[in-house]
């Protein structure tokens, strides 16, 4: 699941609202949405995110997280490190070897570090 998919099908479910009929509005399939909010199809579309973010109410704040949520989602995610060092290079292979075995902690650990030191 990505970040944004887990986000709408958060804020869909807090608003009782059906992922078919959810679907239907925005004129997609249930089949689409769905594979959205479990991560299993590419960033959406900004224009898709900002008619998601209207139909469910978000306002400000909520929507451009949203938007971000939606940026920092892309399920394959291709890291050039040709132009690093080599210790760049070798954390890039080896989060890629670990990242789904690495406890909830580490994760959220390193997203911590991650989002102190950059603008992500």
């Amino acid at each position: 699941m990505t970040p944004f998919g887990a986000k709408v099908r958060a804020l869909r479910q807090t608003r009782a609202i059906p992922l078919k009929r959810m679907a239907a509005d925005l004129h997609v399939s249930a089949a689409y949405l769905s594979a959205l909010e479990h991560g299993n199809r590419g960033r959406p579309a900004p224009g898709l995110v900002m008619q998601i973010a209207g139909y469910l109410g978000c306002i400000w704040d909520e929507a451009e997280d949203l938007k971000l949520l939606a940026d920092l989602s892309h399920p394959k995610v291709t890291i050039d490190t040709a132009a690093t060092d080599p210790a760049r290079t070798e954390l890039a292979n080896r989060l890629a070897r670990s990242i789904r075995d690495l406890p909830d902690e580490t994760i959220l650990r390193l997203l911590a570090i991650l989002k102190d030191h950059a603008d992500l």
